[in-house]
């Protein structure tokens, strides 16, 4: 099993930055791969960021691409997304996830991913 707890969320005026933190208990084996993860209201769950831990490759959506970093510590207790240049369309409530394996190109689908996060809310206003 992994256990997955974010935290780091809360209220920014657009312009400004956030660091999202999720802590990560677990067999290493059972979380090569984790992501970042959103929904806002009324709207699907879509993949942010994502990376493998081993070599750390990371990718990102095109929506995101410039302005998120997802990392994480070296022992691999910690993954981060540091969020700036923060946008009104970036609130949602996020979630980290952690999956064993993840095929090339699919990091980024939440179907992919077996442990989850309970989420952590971050808005942003105009």
């Amino acid at each position: 099993q992994v256990q997955l707890v974010e935290s780091g969320g809360g209220s920014v005026q657009a312009g400004g930055s956030l660091r999202l933190s999720c802590a990560v208990a677990g067999a290493t084996s059972r979380r090569n791969y984790v992501g970042w993860f959103r929904q806002a209201p009324g709207k699907e769950r879509e993949g942010v960021a994502a990376m493998g831990t081993g070599a750390g490759t990371s990718v990102y959506a095109d929506s995101v691409k410039g302005r998120f970093t997802i990392s994480q510590d070296t022992a691999k207790n910690n993954m981060y997304l540091q969020m700036n240049s923060l946008k009104p369309e970036d609130t949602a409530i996020y979630y980290c996830a952690a999956d064993p394996y993840i095929a090339g190109g699919r990091w980024l689908r939440d179907t992919e991913y077996r442990y989850w996060g309970q989420g952590t809310q971050v808005t942003v206003s105009s």
